[in-house]
């Protein structure tokens, strides 16, 4: 059995407020929700405008299989224009 963690750390440069960061977090998070089979929350930085953590947590027989998933994270959220990834950072278990 292999358990993945993953914490992604995510810069929001034109957000203003919290309203319009949380909408940005939860469509992120929505997006991996419906493509990746995964335990998925906003862990970091809940009260700051333009910065957010998000804690990514995964089980698999296989690793080739997480690091499929990790992969797909990764270009989900690349493809969101209006985030810039700070940090990526992945653990096995």
């Amino acid at each position: 059995m292999q358990v993945l963690i993953c914490s992604i750390e995510i810069f929001m440069p034109g957000v203003g407020s919290l309203k319009g960061k949380r909408q940005i977090v939860k469509s992120i998070i929505g997006r991996i929700r419906s493509r990746v089979n995964a335990s998925i929350a906003e862990t970091g930085y809940q009260d700051t405008w333009q910065r957010a953590v998000i804690g990514v947590a995964m089980v698999s027989a296989d690793r080739g299989m997480l690091e499929k998933q990790v992969n797909l994270i990764r270009n989900i959220i690349d493809d969101c224009g209006e985030v810039e990834t700070i940090e990526f950072l992945t653990e096995y278990v």
